[in-house]
């Protein structure tokens, strides 16, 4: 589902459901803490997960609309969308 046909609250259900695992909350920090990009294969190595563990938690913050994926050749980048944790959790990244 997009998350943009969803209403406040349940955008923000979506959120939470996808920050509630702790893979995920690695993925987040590490970005948080980068201010800006990281590839996907480097973010996988850092924590010690799989390349296809990796791809799901990167759907799941993505279809959250937390993340965005950019493809560039053969590499996929992941960036946090801070305006969206600033619109719907603010304080959020600081709490990490």
């Amino acid at each position: 589902m997009d998350i943009k046909q969803l209403n406040n609250d349940e955008i923000k259900v979506q959120m939470l459901k996808a920050l509630a695992d702790e893979t995920r909350l690695q993925i987040v920090r590490m970005l948080r803490d980068v201010e800006g990009e990281l590839n996907c294969g480097e973010i996988g190595e850092r924590i010690h997960i799989s390349k296809s563990t990796a791809a799901y938690h990167f759907k799941t913050l993505r279809e959250a609309g937390l993340t965005s994926t950019r493809k560039d050749s053969r590499c996929k980048y992941v960036r946090l969308r801070t305006d969206t944790f600033r619109e719907y959790l603010p304080g959020f990244l600081d709490s990490l």
